[in-house]
């Protein structure tokens, strides 16, 4: 199959044994999440083996992810059953950097063998470099020592074959950054002036304020997704409004 310039190609389709290796699960875990419906059935190709995609892949790294945020299998599985029965594997790999977004300190330790396991692939020095750029991974004083950033990793490995110099990367990740801090900044003090300090000069019951310390962090997911959502919207139209008209 040939590749499409700019287009990062997707990994090839894989055996049961090869997802497991790569997802870091066992085979019988896998025919576990299939019986549930957490992970759609394989396609069959030649001698009706099972073969498994990108989509697959995404799948199984959200719900290690859901995992990790504490919760059941049965409440993963009333998160995935809400997703778009065509969503997708981008959009998975989307979702799984917001869910590890709500948790702080996410980051893993992995040697270079362990890194290039979880991206499936080979990794340059260079490649090395722009994951760093994008914050997926960071050195450490081991050189063959990284903290991994597991939300990020997958969308960090998909641009690794899209022609952006690092200078670029390095120039986006500052100018999202700087923009990021000035609106969280202007989103506490939002919530600051308008809900917090009213409610204390209310004098609310000691259980009551801790009552809304707790709401205030469960806000934090929904002021992420809500950030995203309306990112991904500005640059869509500010995509559309540079392409050249249709003739």
């Amino acid at each position: 199959m040939t590749a499409t310039p700019g287009v990062p190609p997707q990994p090839a389709q894989l055996t049961v044994d090869e997802l497991a290796a790569r997802a870091g699960v066992t085979v019988r875990t896998l025919r576990f999440y299939g019986t549930k419906g957490l992970l759609p059935p394989p396609e069959l190709g030649p001698r009706r083996v099972g073969l498994y995609g990108p989509q697959h892949l995404d799948r199984l790294e959200l719900i290690e992810e859901l995992q990790r945020q504490g919760l059941t299998l049965a409440a993963i599985e009333r998160y995935l059953a809400q997703l778009p029965p065509d969503i997708s594997s981008l959009d998975l790999a989307i979702h799984r950097a917001l869910v590890a977004s709500w948790t702080p300190e996410t980051a893993e330790e992995a040697t270079r063998a362990q890194l290039e396991r979880r991206a499936g692939r080979p990794l340059s020095d260079t490649d090395v470099d722009r994951l760093s750029a994008m914050g997926a991974l960071h050195r450490t004083d081991d050189p063959d020592v990284f903290k991994l950033d597991p939300g990020l990793l997958p969308l960090g490995v998909r641009v690794l074959d899209v022609p952006i110099p690092l200078e670029t990367l390095l120039a986006a990740r500052a100018v999202v950054r700087l923009h990021s801090q000035a609106t969280a900044h202007d989103l506490h003090r939002l919530f600051r002036d308008t809900v917090w300090k009213p409610y204390r000069e209310s004098d609310p019951p000691p259980e009551e304020l801790e009552r809304m310390k707790e709401l205030t962090d469960q806000i934090q997911p929904v002021v992420v997704q809500a950030l995203v959502t309306a990112f991904q919207r500005s640059l869509a139209d500010e995509l559309a409004a540079a392409r050249p008209p249709a003739e």
